[in-house]
């Protein structure tokens, strides 16, 4: 009975961990597929149905009365309805909104006073009148028409040359790693004093460093913020700089760094740390030499963490960093698009894309080293 019940509870854990993958999963497959689609595809149907043909209901409009042939005594339009565009196959066509498929592909259509209409499923077309067309403007055609599935990479050329997207991407590496790199190696040596070294003040300042846990960004982010500008016009310095960046991520992160850090090192064998003294290590050569090789799961674990966090930051980045081409970040890009290109799907999901694809790599290249950087301290070391 025991045997059962521990394989259903495995049973329910792997199946609700399968569960959560395949919801977080979708999204993403449907962001890059639909990044990969053509754009009036993209319009036309979900990404689901981007390994079929896709069907959509066009409108267009045959040449004016100026391009008509007048031929034994009658009066033609010929051409084809797509131009210069991609060939789609027509299934049918119509002249009036109510009916836009009233007319078989190839039929001959009566649309009276001897004005007869054919448009073939390849969009060539012939428009006969006994009488000379007039007008500026030719008829107006609707049709069904459908396209087998089309994927390209213009969208991604597009983006990334065309948009400055490119650009906002160097742009926001130029702010993510040194503000991922810089809390590391700052909490590390924070976190070795305060857990193995013995000094006035340590339960203070570790209180302190838990009391910063709970102070919200936003409430911080203006005293940081006068107190930054405050110090920029004193020196008189420029202060929209990578550099005020770099420090506002770096205390930001650093509360939780340092927390996360000093769990885990106040977790590993004292034995260790005792026979390392003995043998006359001082308390630099026992955090690089033991300390440090030991702390690698937790200190990725924390990288991952912080690389996410400043890479999809928005409100930091506009407050501390300028908007001109040079500083903008992606999030900050992207947002701009958003209203500029709102419509175009085909650029905001390639945009999307671009934007998630450095987090995904991240995490997936560091993901062996995430649960036990989670677990860090939770279990003291022997």
């Amino acid at each position: 009975m025991a045997t059962g019940k521990s394989f259903l509870g495995r049973f329910g854990v792997h199946l609700a961990v399968l569960v959560f993958v395949v919801i977080w999963t979708i999204p993403t497959l449907g962001i890059l597929v639909s990044s990969l689609r053509d754009k009036d595809q993209i319009v036309a149907s979900g990404w689901w149905n981007s390994v079929v043909s896709s069907s959509q209901t066009e409108a267009g409009r045959l040449p004016p009365a100026s391009a008509q042939v007048e031929k034994d005594g009658k009066f033609f339009l010929e051409g084809n309805i797509f131009g210069d565009g991609p060939v789609r196959s027509i299934s049918a066509f119509g002249v009036r909104s109510a009916a836009p498929t009233q007319y078989e592909a190839g039929v001959v259509a009566d649309l009276g006073e001897g004005v007869t209409l054919q448009l073939n499923a390849d969009g060539s077309f012939a428009m006969a009148s006994p009488k000379a067309f007039e007008g500026e403007r030719g008829q107006r055609v609707y049709f069904a028409s459908s396209a087998p599935p089309r994927f390209t990479t213009e969208n991604y050329e597009t983006v990334l040359f065309s948009e400055g997207i490119g650009r906002s991407f160097m742009n926001s590496l130029t702010v993510t790693i040194p503000a991922t790199v810089i809390p590391i190696l700052i909490a590390a040596f924070a976190a070795y004093a305060l857990a193995w070294m013995r000094f006035p003040g340590r339960a203070l300042l570790i209180a302190v460093i838990i009391g910063l846990l709970v102070v919200p960004l936003q409430m911080s982010l203006i005293p940081l913020l006068k107190l930054y500008n405050g110090v920029g016009v004193f020196f008189g310095v420029p202060v929209k700089t990578y550099l005020g960046i770099w420090l506002a991520h770096t205390g930001f992160g650093l509360p939780f760094a340092i927390y996360l850090l000093r769990s885990y090192i106040a977790g590993l064998p004292r034995e260790v740390m005792e026979s390392a003294r003995i043998d006359g290590a001082s308390d630099f050569e026992i955090f690089v030499k033991i300390v440090l090789p030991l702390s690698f799961p937790v200190l990725a674990s924390f990288a991952i963490f912080q690389f996410l966090w400043v890479w999809n930051d928005l409100l930091v980045a506009m407050v501390f960093l300028g908007t001109e081409a040079d500083q903008i970040v992606l999030t900050a890009k992207l947002n701009a698009l958003l209203g500029s290109r709102g419509g175009d799907w085909e650029i905001l999901t390639t945009s999307a894309f671009i934007t998630i694809i450095v987090p995904l790599i991240v995490f997936f290249s560091l993901q062996r080293y995430f649960v036990r950087g989670l677990l860090a301290g939770s279990v003291k070391g022997g």
